[in-house]
């Protein structure tokens, strides 16, 4: 034999005793001085060279570079395959089969039509655990096929016997404003609360965001009146204690005082009660100028100045201090002063149709699932 593993007194002396031919020991002693040898057949060469002249396997680790378990496993091969055993890598498993069709319509249909015991959505482990399957297999089943079940969209459709002639309406407003006219998005931002939390929260640091109490204390309410100018992004804005149609007229008569008299003024806004009072109907019929526009019921989205009220919410209310409603109210105004500053209109996009036919689809859906 060219190789062979020896013992010595029952106890050996390296891992493998090896013995080279001349043949063998001039390739791996040409290996280790070729200019041109590939690194890793130079350090295999060296621990079969180190290995047939009895140096010891921790002594050969530290002389490659490599661990005891490497050198080991080289010694091993030369004795297994000799030569040729070097000059390649030991064939590995491939990768793991491909999840099977069934399996994957199988997660589908569970997500879509079945619910875990317990509970009311899925998650990606709950889902990993009923079908036996890593959680990151069922993640990638879930992204392959647009799958969401930990997200819900809220959504209602208006029952507005005259929805299709409201949104024809309103969104041609918004698209083809009339000539001599302005054109505003009002409503009311009710019950906006005066917050102070408990405690001093702790400002921003690198590496740690700012912190506030998750309880507050109350110290009242007050509600923003808005008009939203449609063509500038412009908004008369007064904030009062109540919102009944005293509230309403007031504001009224403010917009009336700061636009030009010459213009007529059509209003959009919802079917809230206060605005068909009939207090207001008889300011409406002394002042022909003005003109309601009302939104379909349910349909709150359409109202322009609904998008205003959730920046204020988002940039000034929602993480403010107040310790006061004067302190609140305050605040709304010097954030509409900013605002008007620099207003910049929204841009409405969607024609009635497009809206019209989403609205469709969706109670097709609906009477179609129920």
């Amino acid at each position: 034999m060219l190789a062979q593993a020896c013992e010595s007194g029952g106890m050996k002396k390296t891992s493998a005793c090896i013995w080279l031919s001349p043949a063998d020991r001039a390739t791996l002693e040409g290996w280790v001085s070729g200019r041109n040898t590939p690194q890793k057949l130079v350090w295999r060469a060296r621990i079969v060279l180190l290995a047939a002249d009895r140096v010891r396997v921790m002594t050969i680790a530290r002389a490659v570079s490599m661990s005891k378990v490497t050198v080991t496993r080289w010694q091993e091969r030369y004795l297994a395959t000799g030569i040729a055993g070097l000059r390649r890598d030991a064939s590995r498993p491939g990768r793991k089969p491909p999840l099977s069709a069934e399996t994957i319509a199988k997660v589908v249909h569970k997500t879509l039509h079945e619910k875990p015991t317990a509970g009311t959505h899925w998650s990606i482990r709950k889902m990993a655990a009923a079908v036996g399957l890593s959680y990151s297999s069922v993640q990638r089943i879930w992204k392959a096929h647009e799958l969401k079940p930990h997200r819900v969209k809220t959504f209602k459709l208006s029952n507005d016997k005259h929805f299709a002639e409201k949104v024809q309406d309103i969104v041609g407003l918004y698209l083809n404003p009339p000539d001599k006219a302005l054109v505003f998005s009002v409503d009311e931002k009710s019950q906006i609360q005066a917050l102070d939390r408990t405690q001093p929260g702790l400002p921003m640091k690198k590496g740690r965001c700012g912190t506030m109490t998750h309880d507050y204390k109350r110290h009242g309410t007050t509600t923003l009146f808005a008009a939203l100018n449609v063509a500038t992004g412009k908004v008369i804005g007064q904030c009062m204690q109540r919102h009944r149609h005293q509230e309403w007229l007031r504001f009224l008569r403010r917009i009336d005082a700061e636009t030009p008299k010459h213009l007529d003024v059509h209003l959009i806004a919802d079917n809230y009660a206060t605005h068909k009072h009939p207090e207001v109907q008889a300011w409406l019929k002394r002042h022909p100028r003005f003109h309601m526009h009302f939104t379909p019921t349910s349909a709150s989205w359409i109202n322009m100045v609904e998008r205003f009220f959730g920046l204020i919410t988002e940039d000034r209310i929602r993480r403010g201090v107040f310790k006061s409603v004067a302190e609140l109210e305050a605040a709304i105004m010097e954030y509409l002063d900013h605002h008007n500053a620099d207003p910049k209109p929204f841009v409405w996009t969607a024609s009635p149709g497009d809206i019209l036919e989403k609205v469709a689809r969706g109670r097709q859906a609906l009477e179609s699932l129920h």
